[in-house]
């Protein structure tokens, strides 16, 4: 028997294997400048989509990424710094915006909580496990000893 063989499912794996991530910014939102789109293209990709909430603004087609890409842009055209336009950003949407949260006292007690939870539960077992032990047999004294034997023998 011969094995038939088909191409189409290679075809598809080989399409899925090289597609890139689609860029949603309409060719009306790009700068003159390719100096400043470089710029708001980096400042882009940092940025979450706060409708799909795991894409880039460049790459969402909702309508408020492309409010924000616009935002960037115009704030870019202002004469902002990229630092400028991230907080800018930040401070009207919250820190939820960027896609790499920045390293912060409340972004280190979010993330570290679970870590000293379990390190507090795992130092409460071990103390709870010793406290159970039973205290190990001393040997008696000559004087009880003695009351002892004095009991056994009566």
């Amino acid at each position: 028997m011969k094995a038939k063989f088909s191409l189409g499912p290679l075809i598809l794996l080989l399409a899925l294997l090289f597609a890139g991530t689609a860029q949603a910014v309409k060719p009306d939102e790009v700068l003159s400048d390719p100096a400043l789109e470089a710029r708001a293209r980096a400042l882009s990709e940092g940025l979450r989509c706060m409708v799909c909430q795991n894409q880039s603004i460049d790459e969402s087609d909702a309508d408020l990424a492309r409010d924000l890409r616009v935002l960037v842009r115009q704030r870019l055209v202002a004469g902002d710094t990229d630092q400028q336009v991230m907080d800018y950003i930040v401070s009207r949407y919250g820190e939820f915006v960027l896609l790499k949260p920045r390293l912060s006292l409340r972004n280190a007690l979010l993330w570290g909580t679970p870590a000293l939870l379990l390190l507090a539960g795992g130092i409460f077992i071990v103390f709870s496990v010793r406290s159970r032990r039973p205290a190990p047999d001393s040997a008696l004294s000559a004087e009880e000893k003695a009351a002892l034997d004095k009991m056994l023998s009566d």
